[in-house]
């Protein structure tokens, strides 16, 4: 008989692209500034990825190298990969398989999720289920995204809110009470007019009109999302505890999306959480997309200790949102 497998993290990996574009530059670019951008966003710079034979797959691989020098564990011994990304390297091929093959992940099977903002939340439940199930040992999951690709950088409305980068987790099983808890999802597909890029899918193929059209960039309509990120992060947060019957003073720490500082800071006090119990690295990366919250994790690891119940939520397009409940096992060591 098999003992009950719980699915914790036991490593974190990171990357970020060494070009910042701060909000100077973008006063050059468009019309804006550095003070309006902070105040309605919190964002102070962002990093992109340059050089024009890199790509997502290129972010992921150097996050899970991170991961796997830091942990001490060796290309071989991993199982799966599962990849969050709305940027990927190219249609039909999963950014996934590209990434095992630069690694030499030869054991591992591979697929990408894609639920935009959310994606690294909803890749992480499955990740784990596949580590709970028993029959995999050691899950890698990513989220990277490069959002420069898809930007419009004479859209003032989008330009200033998005940047690239990749993080990474080693997911593994214990018997330990720790790890992954519970999972909140929701989806609507009626907020999918409010952001996305029209071009580029069977619906609306790459043509010279597509392209002349701009429809190959990031459309948002900022206020409704806003609001129903709002709403929709606070929602998940609030049903997931009541589930689990705990109390936000139970909570250790929010690692919410990095979309937006006021976002963020509704979210936390919808929720009564202090701000020193949520974490935020916005100003530094902007909005990362699927890897806002690996990001967190990778910048802050050395905050959480063993036991620490800890709530991930985010919000993308779709629209989808949700929230995981975990508590914070204990990080390998190389």
């Amino acid at each position: 008989m098999r003992l009950k497998s719980n699915a914790v993290i036991t490593g974190v990996g990171g990357f970020v692209p060494g070009n910042i574009l701060n909000n100077s530059d973008l006063e050059k670019l468009v019309d804006t500034n550095s003070d309006w951008i902070v105040s309605r966003t919190g964002i102070k710079e962002r990093r992109i990825l340059t050089d024009p034979l890199l790509a997502t797959s290129d972010m992921a691989v150097a996050a899970v190298r991170n991961l796997l020098d830091t942990t001490g564990v060796a290309a071989s011994e991993i199982d799966c990969l599962i990849i969050a990304t709305s940027t990927p390297d190219h249609l039909l091929l999963s950014t996934a398989s590209i990434v095992c093959d630069k690694l030499g992940l030869s054991g591992a099977w591979a697929t990408d999720v894609n639920a935009a903002c959310s994606g690294f939340l909803y890749a992480y439940t499955l990740g784990a289920s596949l580590v709970e199930s028993n029959r995999y040992k050691k899950v890698i999951v990513v989220g990277a995204d490069q959002n420069s690709a898809i930007i419009n950088y004479k859209d003032r409305n989008t330009c200033i809110l998005f940047g690239d980068g990749a993080g990474a987790v080693l997911l593994e099983p214990t018997t330990e009470e720790v790890g992954l808890v519970d999972s909140v999802f929701k989806t609507d597909g009626h907020g999918r007019e409010y952001l996305l890029v029209p071009g580029g899918g069977s619906k609306i193929p790459a043509t010279v009109d597509s392209v002349t059209a701009n429809q190959h960039f990031i459309r948002q309509e900022g206020r409704v999302v806003f609001k129903a990120a709002i709403k929709g992060m606070t929602e998940t947060c609030t049903e997931v505890l009541k589930r689990n019957d705990m109390t936000i003073d139970d909570v250790n720490w929010l690692i919410p999306h990095q979309a937006n500082y006021r976002i963020i800071h509704a979210v936390g006090e919808n929720l009564g959480l202090p701000e020193d119990r949520v974490k935020v690295n916005i100003e530094r990366y902007g909005n990362t997309t699927a890897a806002t919250i690996p990001l967190c994790l990778w910048d802050f690891k050395d905050d959480f200790k063993h036991n620490d119940n800890v709530i991930f939520t985010a919000f993308g397009a779709g629209f989808s949102w949700g929230a995981t409940l975990l508590k914070w096992g204990t990080l390998r060591k190389a």
